[in-house]
């Protein structure tokens, strides 16, 4: 038996699966799983039920995890490519659900709803094996909403899009058009990534001093130790080069 914790969450692997708590949420996501396997989408794990503590019985996924620090593999251009295929499949495959708004997600829909959005895209939630993204889990954050406003979320820890332990500008712009181009994004279609850049992490600061105010302690911690303030100071950075991102990942 093996304990990590997440980001906000411990979760116990035992042989080839991981138990972890059920939350409020915790039917949409098994309903959302259920979907993609239905689907046929591979690299996400399956529900196997609870076990006898009360706690979820997920697949576990094999590989390297992109957490800090972020591994070299999870850095290449494979990775980037790799992971754009597998956040489109998993958008494809929720497109067309007509119930998906129907369900009790942990972050409210965002309009227009076009599909369930991951909600937390990044590399500490996906595995790589020799510089392929092959897995992603942690569905805790998915919600309905557009792809524009995923791919911002994926484009910015991905990139990444940040002022600390990441490219200079006019890299972090080809990466950020490598990922768009792989998911098969249109001209006007990356616009709309980049024009929800910003209000996209606004909404992640908004969000932990929600929960912090509420009460998860968690949160409160990702605040003092400046997490919020350094997404403040990316959202800066993000408008102060959004020439360059008109530029180049839009073209």
């Amino acid at each position: 038996m093996e304990e990590f914790a997440g980001g906000t969450t411990t979760v116990v692997r035992i042989g080839s699966t991981v138990r972890r708590p059920v939350r409020a949420w915790s039917e949409a996501t098994q309903w959302l799983l259920g979907r993609l396997a239905a689907a046929g989408v591979r690299g996400v794990p399956r529900r196997h039920g609870v076990d006898a503590q009360g706690r979820e019985v997920l697949d576990f996924l094999p590989g390297e995890a992109g957490t800090d620090p972020v591994p070299e593999q999870a850095r290449r251009d494979s990775a980037l490519v790799s992971a754009a295929g597998l956040l489109r499949r998993v958008h494809d495959a929720t497109a067309h659900l007509p119930d998906k708004a129907g369900h009790r997600w942990q972050l409210p829909a965002v309009e227009p709803v076009e599909v369930v959005c991951h909600g937390d895209f990044a590399p500490y939630n996906c595995v790589f094996d020799r510089g392929v993204t092959t897995g992603v889990f942690d569905f805790d954050a998915a919600h309905p909403g557009p792809r524009c406003w995923d791919l911002a979320h994926a484009l910015y820890r991905f990139t990444p899009l940040s002022t600390v332990d990441s490219p200079p500008p006019a890299e972090q712009a080809r990466r950020a058009r490598l990922f768009l181009d792989s998911y098969g994004r249109s001209r006007d279609e990356r616009q709309d990534v980049v024009d929800a850049l910003g209000p996209r992490l606004a909404s992640l600061v908004d969000f932990m001093h929600a929960s912090a105010a509420a009460g998860d302690e968690n949160f409160a911690r990702h605040i003092a130790a400046g997490h919020a303030d350094l997404y403040r100071r990316d959202i800066a950075h993000l408008t102060a080069h959004h020439e360059l991102w008109a530029r180049v990942v839009v073209g």
